[in-house]
Parts: structure tokens; sequence; C-alpha cells
């Protein structure tokens, strides 16, 4: 989808998305419809600057999404709201979808599970589903959990259910995190995929890409993240590679990554600020940043960029395809490439997707993919005639609770959020004065009513702990939070956030469990 379809939706439904901090290009398309008369529903436990805007809010209990998506296709199903044509022609899966929905996600259940009153999931569900073009945007808030996969799951269902795809103004959409994640998922940076998300598994697949890359491909499934840790901590992974991804300060529970970290027989880290993960590492590759080097970023609307070098990497720095390059010939290789130009024209051979993609148009202006050719001019929509695979398939999105809940010892419920003044662990931003000026330090926002209790001052000094460790904050007293909740960043080297991150892991995708953690509170 393109970020401007955003403008031709007639309702917005935001949920687990914090747009004008995490996201703000965005956002201010979000503003500008909502300017031109589009309805917005927010979902999110804590009242965002959209939530002034919204027709309806629905304020949810952290790690409840799936419970309230789930029980607006409830409503959806009863109230025979659905596109029935749409089903009809392009649906797979419908009638044990509906007895799952209707049997087991009434409205009852789902208020306790979300904290919501049913005639707010009623009214959120007939909202979207009688307008003419419906887009549901979610950001880490919703992935971010145990069941964030089945949650994805639910939003498309949802889209599915009242055929909102294929349409301006419409589909199910995820904010992502960072600026290129979708470009690494594309080029195969998962554990069970190769570039363009085809299959290891397929015989005729396989084929193509040994004929590309002349070599012969495993077929056993890689790990993730977490798996790969969790073989460190066991003695059985020896060695990990780390490029432009600090571990040690950027993923969940890093009390047990710094363990995994230092049992590995060796660490490579490649990054172009010296992070965290570098105390741990056996050897440090110093990486080119983005403006010491050519290549692509892609956008989560599939837009592929061209950006060029426009100074020399300082000092023995080297762009991170030369650095491989390198390293695959002295392994033995004959990997010759001279430039990310070439790598281009290379992703085209094995991706059908990017056949019609190459440095030369991309110079004219970005191209989303697919582009079958050098004459196709890209797809802003996807789907507009047809699926795939012919039919939609409705996944019947389980809900798995969050690991740990609030008790006496850890009464607190901890959310880790983003702030507008820095980007994701703040390796860069913090090397900004002028952001650190408008944020330098990290923040807990809580509740006035807790913070009265708890003998805690605007401004003030608090302690956050459990049994993972503890970190220190500048209060900052809001009614925008709920009571018995807290929120805070991850963007400060002296203060750890996501030491106090539960080990909770998504059920299908191993993704840390940043949303739900419990805490405790006190002055400091």
């Amino acid at each position: 989808m393109h970020f401007e379809e955003i403008l031709n939706a007639s309702l917005l439904f935001l949920i687990g998305t914090n747009s004008t901090e995490a996201h703000p290009i965005v956002a201010q398309k979000i503003s500008k419809a909502l300017d031109q008369g589009s309805k917005l529903i927010v979902a999110d436990p804590r009242k965002i600057a959209f939530t002034d805007r919204a027709h309806i809010y629905l304020p949810l209990r952290p790690g409840s999404n799936v419970p309230l998506l789930n029980g607006l296709a409830y409503v959806i199903l009863k109230e025979e709201l659905y596109n029935r044509e749409f089903v009809e022609r392009y649906v797979d899966n419908f009638e044990a979808y509906k007895h799952y929905i209707l049997s087991e996600w009434d409205l009852s259940r789902v208020s306790r599970y979300t904290g919501l009153k049913p005639f707010l999931i009623e009214q959120a569900a007939i909202l979207y589903a009688t307008s003419k073009s419906a887009l549901i945007l979610w950001g880490l808030g919703l992935s971010e959990h145990r069941s964030g996969s089945y949650s994805a799951m639910a939003a498309a269902n949802l889209a599915t259910l009242c055929g909102f795809w294929g349409k301006p103004g419409c589909g199910a959409m995820p904010l992502r995190g960072q600026n290129n994640v979708q470009g690494a998922c594309d080029m195969g940076g998962l554990p069970y995929v190769l570039t363009g998300y085809q299959s290891y598994l397929d015989e005729a697949v396989r084929r193509k890409f040994q004929e590309v890359w002349n070599v012969e491909l495993p077929i056993n499934e890689g790990k993730t993240l977490p798996g790969m840790l969790k073989s460190a901590l066991e003695g059985k992974l020896k060695a990990l590679y780390a490029m432009g991804y600090d571990v040690a300060m950027s993923h969940g529970d890093i009390g047990e990554v710094w363990r995994a970290l230092s049992n590995l027989e060796f660490l490579v880290v490649q990054d172009i600020f010296m992070p965290l993960s570098g105390k741990y590492a056996h050897v440090v590759l110093p990486s080119a940043c983005v403006y010491e080097k050519s290549g692509t970023y892609t956008n989560g609307e599939r837009r592929v960029q061209l950006f060029e070098r426009a100074v020399n990497p300082p000092g023995q720095a080297k762009p991170d395809w030369w650095i491989l390059t390198e390293l695959g010939r002295r392994l033995g290789h004959n990997w010759n490439y001279t430039s990310s130009a070439e790598i281009a024209l290379e992703i085209g051979k094995v991706w059908q997707g990017w056949a019609g993609i190459n440095h030369g148009r991309l110079k004219e202006r970005g191209l989303q993919w697919p582009c079958l050719d050098e004459q196709h001019p890209g797809t802003a929509i996807l789907f507009t005639s047809g699926f795939p695979k012919e039919k939609v398939h409705l996944a019947l999105a389980k809900y798995v609770p969050p690991l740990e809940e609030p008790e006496e010892e850890y009464p607190f419920i901890l959310v880790t959020i983003r702030k507008l003044a820095h980007y994701n662990i703040g390796s860069m931003t913090r090397r900004v004065s002028s952001l650190m000026n408008l944020y330098p330090e990290a923040v807990l926002e809580l509740n006035p009513e807790d913070a009265k209790r708890l003998g805690i001052l605007e401004g003030a000094k608090v302690k956050v702990w459990n049994k993972r460790g503890e970190v220190f904050y500048r209060a900052h007293i809001t009614d925008r939070v709920p009571q018995g909740m807290v929120f805070t960043d991850f963007h400060f080297d002296n203060a750890l956030t996501n030491i106090l991150v539960s080990p909770g892991l998504d059920e299908l995708m191993d993704t840390p469990e940043y949303k739900v953690s419990t805490v405790a509170v006190a002055p400091a």
C-alpha cells in the first residue's frame, strides 16, 4: 500500500501505534485524513495524541489485542455485517472461522480480557464494517506480545471479512519498527524463507537460487535470534555475527542476553558506532553509515529507494556489502561483487518481484515491488485483481496471555514506548546535541493516583525493579497513563530498560514481549 492511501480511507483504525512519536510522517497523513473528514478508532492502553481526535477510543489492557480483534469479528459475524460477496468469492476456511469466533469470543468473554465495555466493542465493529473504506494501521504495541503474530492474523481477518483489500484506502498494514525492516525481510533476513519470501523447501525455488548463487542450499530451517541466544547459553552455538544490531541493548531480558554473549567462543560485531555488544566481541568491524555508501532501503509501503554516497567513510570503515564480500572471498567463495548496483541486479534474477528494479531506474524515483520488468511502473496497491493463492485463508487467531501478571511484589505493568526525539536505542540520536536538549534522559510516565499513593513528585527520581534488575528514571505524572501501568522508553544506555523486560516470546516468531512486564516502583 502507498502511504497516500491513508488519505483515501473513510475510517482509520489505529491499534498499538503511537504514530506521532514513532512514525511522524505517517502521523501527518493521518492528521490530514482526519481534517478531510475520515473517522478514527484508536485502541491503546495509553491516551496517545490521536485519542483526542478519535470517534471511538478503546483503552484495552496490554496484551489483549487478540480478544479485542476477535470480539470485533464476533459482532461483524453475528450482525452479518461482513461482505458476503467478497467472502464467497475470495475467502477460504470461512465456516470454521465463523464457528470459532461465534462459539469462543462472545462479548462477555472479550470484555473480561480487554477491560472494555461490550457496547464500545459493538460500536467500533459497526463503524468499521459499515465504512466505505477502512484501513487498519498497527505498530509494535500489537506485535511485541506473546500472541503478536496471532494479533496480526486477527487484524488481517477483519479486513478480509469486510472485503477491505485491493481497493483505495483499504487494508491492514504494519508500521515497521525500523526504517529498513521491510527490506531486510524482503531479502531473506528470516530463518525460514529465502529472498522474496520464497520457500527453501520448494525444489524449483531451490534450483533457481542454486544456479544463480552456485552453491548447494541447506534444507534445515534456521534459528531466530532468541533461538540462537538459547543455544549459546546451552553451549551449542559457538559463534555469532551481529551486524547493525546491538543485541546487548536492544533485545528483551538483556541480562540473559549478556550471559549468552559471554558464553560464545567467537562474537563478531559490525556497526557504525561501538555498541554495547562490543564489550563481548572478539572482533569489531567498522561499518560505513548511510551517507558513506550506496544501496537501497525498502520502506513499509514496499517502496525501494536508492541512496548514494555523499562522503567517504572515515578511517577503516567499509560498506556492509564490501565487508561481507571480502569475508566470503577469504573463506574460499568466489564472490566478485564490485558494487551494490550489481547485487541489486542479482536480486532480480532470484525474485520476479524485483526483476524490474535497478539502480538506473531508482535514480529517477522509488519503485514499489512487485515490479516485474523494466517497463513495469511498480505496484501501489496489492490484490487489485485477486490473490496469489486465489483464496484468503482466515486464520483461527488464538489468545496467548502475557507471561507475567501483576502481583503483590510487582504490582505494575511496564510498557516500553518510543519518544519522537530519539531513534530506537539512541546510538545515533544521543550524539545530536539538539535532540538531547529536547529529551535528555529516560522518563517514566505514571498515573497521578499511583504517584500520590507512592509519594512520587513530578520530576523526581524513581526506581523501577523486578527480579531481573533495577533502573532509575525521572518521573512524569500524567493522566494519560492508566492506574497500575507505567510507560518508559529504551533510548538511553544509562537507563537500560530492557533489563526489566519479560522473558516472554511470541509463540510463533519469538519476538520478545516488550509490552507487558511486571515491576515495582518507588521513589529513588
